[in-house]
C-alpha cells in the first residue's frame, strides 16, 4: 500500500512525499474495529431493553442519578480510537521525500491476461484463470530490473496497472483481478495487443515484448494484424495457452463461489471450452515470439523466462523514493494520550459541572 501525498506551502513551493506501510498485514485488524464498535452498540441496547424491563424509566433514572451515559460514550470512543492507533503503529508508516534516480537493467514488458468466462473451466487446476494468476506471480517472483504492466480484456481491453518497477503493485493488482472485473464478455486478441502497444514508451531504447494469456477462443479477426504491427515497432509477442485440448464445461458459480450449473447454448447443449492452439500459434509467429502451453503439471513459466532473459537488457533509469523515515512513534503517543484519558475520566457525573 502506497500513495503519494503532495503538500503545497505558502511559497508556493510543492513538496511530494510517499507514504507506505512496512508491515501492511496489520491493517488487516481494523476489520475488528468493526466488530467492537457492533458489540458495543448492542450491549447499550440490550442495557436499556433490559432496564425497561426492571422497572420505571423515571425510578431508573433517580437511582442512576450519579451515572454519565455521555462519558460513558466518550471513554469507548477513546477506546476503539485508542485500538486503531495502535494498529497503524504496528504496521509501522512510513514517509520518504527524497527521490532519486535508480540505473536498472532489464526490459519493459506488457502480460494481457484473458478475463472472458471460458477462463473459469476447470482443465487446468484450479481453474484457467487461477492457473494463469499464479504464472504471473511466480514470473514477477524472478524478474529483476524488468518493468512490467498489466492489460486485462474480454470483448474489450483496459489497462489494469500501468508499466512499473513496483512488483508489489502488480502482484495487488493481479490478485483483485477476475472476470467480473470487465463488464463486456468475450475474447478479442487483437484489443488486448493494441492496448499494450499504447502502454509503452517508444521513445526510451529498452527491448519490449507482450505476453497474452489466454484460451485463443479469439471473437476477433485483427488479433493477427495487429500481432505482426507489433513486430513491425520491434516488439516482440509471446503467448501463454491455457486449457487442454479436449476442454470442459463453463461453470456458473454462485456468491460463494460454488459452481451451480454450465453454461448451455441456445440448443440447450453444455458449451465446452477448448484451448484454440493454432490461433495462439500463429499470433505468436505473427509477433515474431513464442507459443508455450499451459498442462496441470506446468504453466510454462521457465519458457518464458528463457524468451525475456534472451533479450538485450538496456539501463532503465526510473525515480524512486528513498531514506524512508518510520512515523509509527507519533501514532502510539495518540494512543497512550487516549489511554490516559479514558483512565481519568471517571463515568460518574462532575457535579460541578453536571456532566
Amino acid at each position: 500500500f502506497n500513495c503519494l501525498i503532495h503538500i503545497r506551502k505558502y511559497n508556493f513551493k510543492k513538496i511530494t512525499l510517499m507514504l507506505r506501510f512496512e508491515e501492511i498485514n496489520y491493517l488487516y485488524l481494523l476489520l475488528s474495529i468493526l466488530l467492537i464498535v457492533g458489540s458495543n452498540i448492542y450491549f447499550f441496547y440490550w442495557k436499556s431493553k433490559s432496564l425497561k424491563k426492571f422497572g420505571d424509566k423515571k425510578l431508573i433514572q433517580r437511582l442512576q442519578i450519579g451515572q454519565s451515559s455521555l462519558r460513558k460514550k466518550i471513554k469507548n470512543l477513546f477506546r476503539v480510537f485508542c485500538i486503531i492507533f495502535i494498529i497503524i503503529a504496528f504496521a509501522n508508516p512510513q514517509i520518504g521525500s527524497e527521490i532519486e534516480e535508480v540505473k536498472r537493467k532489464g526490459v519493459d514488458l506488457m502480460i494481457a491476461i484473458d478475463l472472458s468466462n471460458s477462463m473459469l473451466v476447470e482443465d487446468i487446476k484450479p481453474n484457467r484463470l487461477e492457473k494463469s494468476k499464479r504464472a504471473i506471480s511466480e514470473l514477477l517472483d524472478q524478474l529483476g530490473g524488468d518493468r512490467i504492466g498489466l492489460v486485462v480484456f474480454g470483448s474489450e481491453a483496459y489497462v489494469q496497472l500501468p508499466i512499473t518497477t513496483d512488483y508489489s503493485a502488480a502482484k495487488l493488482f493481479l490478485s483483485s483481478v477476475n472476470t467480473k472485473t470487465i463488464s463486456s464478455q468475450g475474447t478479442e486478441i487483437g484489443k488486448a495487443i493494441d492496448k499494450c502497444l499504447s502502454s509503452f514508451d517508444f521513445e526510451n531504447s529498452q527491448n519490449k515484448s507482450i505476453i497474452i494469456i489466454t484460451d485463443g477462443e479469439n471473437h476477433d479477426d485483427i488479433a493477427i494484424e495487429s500481432a505482426k504491427k507489433a513486430k513491425e515497432k520491434g516488439v516482440l509477442i509471446h503467448t501463454l495457452g491455457m486449457g487442454l485440448e479436449q476442454g470442459g464445461p463453463i461453470p456458473i458459480k454462485d456468491k460463494r463461489g460454488n459452481n451451480i450449473n454450465y453454461r448451455k447454448d441456445k440448443s440447450g447443449n453444455t458449451i465446452i471450452s477448448k484451448l484454440n492452439e493454432l490461433m495462439l500459434m500463429e499470433i505468436a509467429q505473427s509477433g515474431g515470439g513464442k507459443y508455450i502451453r499451459a498442462n496441470n503439471s506446468r504453466a510454462g513459466l521457465q519458457e518464458l523466462i528463457n524468451e525475456i532473459n534472451r533479450l538485450e537488457k538496456k539501463e532503465i533509469g526510473t525515480m524512486e523514493f528513498t531514506n524512508f523515515k518510520d512515523r509509527f512513534q507519533f501514532f502510539l503517543i495518540i494512543a497512550l494520550i487516549l489511554l490516559f484519558l479514558d483512565l481519568v475520566i471517571l463515568e460518574r457525573k462532575n457535579e460541578k459541572f453536571n456532566f
